[in-house]
């Protein structure tokens, strides 16, 4: 641990980085607030800090800018909680009492909203298959031919397939309730990814629409796959100066394997902020990644996060993400 003076020096450096990007000076560290000694003792803390690895120096006669190790003391010591501003509080309100709809198309705006809440990379991992139970099955009619196969599963998704049928009226109103609520009470509970045929009741109209429908199902099961949502990845490249370094970021944000390794990497080491090359990526060692798990029921089922330059906002990242897993979590448990 810091002495107290250390901390508030590193604290002034960090959030004079953060602001504007450039080194920090000793000058503008010793009118920092908490601070309250000469220039000169800055710079012989500093120094201090610099020999310690939690500043560094960009070249000779240079201010100081901070190290991960650095950020990583900012983040578990001298980060307080906050919350929303008002107007922000206020977006994501009306953002979850207005989402609907199917559950890839919330994930993929639940990425631009926490994007444009932080201007920073956002990004949203589905529920993995495996996740997913089926919680209960519509058969709804369309036509004389046709009927729409309608999935609830246990992660909030709700999954959609068309049946047909060559002969009119094999998809009568009637029947297809009844087929539905077969399939229902066999299916309750089970995992999608590994659905079996249920019981036949021995009608056979009944059945052969329960078997149309099996089939669909099946087809939703091969479809159903963990997605990834990235939101913003444009906007927060802005914020590095190296052109290569852009390149590469976005290069990996593109391989969502690589995206969702890492976040569940950060979680599964109890982290909530992973800091440059703490996270094991080489190619994003210049960023940093703030993650929180949603879940269903009380059941973690994916993971949102932010990511962007090691010198971002950490406060108003955390609070961003904490927040918006909150009401991910509480929408998707409303069903």
């Amino acid at each position: 641990m810091l002495d107290e003076r250390k901390a508030a020096i590193l604290r002034a450096v960090v959030q004079e980085y953060i602001e504007t990007g450039q080194p920090v000076g000793s000058g503008h560290v010793a009118r920092a607030a908490g601070v309250a000694v000469s220039s000169a003792t800055v710079r012989n803390e500093m120094a201090v800090l610099e020999q310690e690895g939690y500043l560094r120096q960009p070249h000779t006669s240079a201010g100081r800018v901070p190290t991960d190790r650095g950020y990583r003391q900012f983040v578990d010591h001298m980060v307080r909680p906050g919350g929303l501003d008002v107007g922000q509080a206020a977006q994501v309100h009306d953002f979850f009492s207005s989402a609907h709809g199917a559950l890839e198309s919330m994930l993929a705006d639940t990425s631009r909203l926490l994007s444009g809440l932080t201007n920073l990379a956002a990004v949203v991992v589905g529920p993995p298959v495996e996740a997913a139970a089926i919680r209960s099955v519509q058969l709804v009619g369309l036509s004389p031919r046709a009927a729409l196969l309608v999935v609830v599963l246990s992660n909030g998704a709700v999954e959609k397939e068309v049946i047909e049928s060559t002969t009119d009226g094999d998809l009568a109103d009637e029947l297809l309730a009844r087929a539905g609520a077969h399939l229902s009470a066999g299916l309750a509970g089970k995992p999608l990814i590994s659905v079996q045929p249920v019981d036949q009741s021995g009608d056979p109209q009944l059945d052969a629409v329960v078997q149309r429908a099996e089939v669909a199902l099946t087809a939703i099961a091969a479809q159903h796959d963990e997605s990834v949502f990235v939101g913003g990845a444009s906007t927060f490249a802005g914020a590095f100066d190296a052109v290569d370094v852009v390149r590469t970021v976005l290069t990996t944000l593109e391989q969502q394997y690589v995206v969702v390794s890492l976040l569940r990497d950060v979680l599964d080491r109890g982290l909530s902020v992973a800091i440059g090359a703490e996270h094991g990526v080489q190619p994003l060692a210049a960023c940093s990644v703030v993650v929180a798990p949603y879940l269903v029921e009380g059941e973690p089922v994916g993971t949102i996060g932010v990511l962007g330059p090691t010198r971002m906002h950490y406060p108003e990242a955390l609070v961003a993400v904490q927040v918006v897993s909150q009401q991910l979590t509480e929408r998707l448990s409303e069903g």
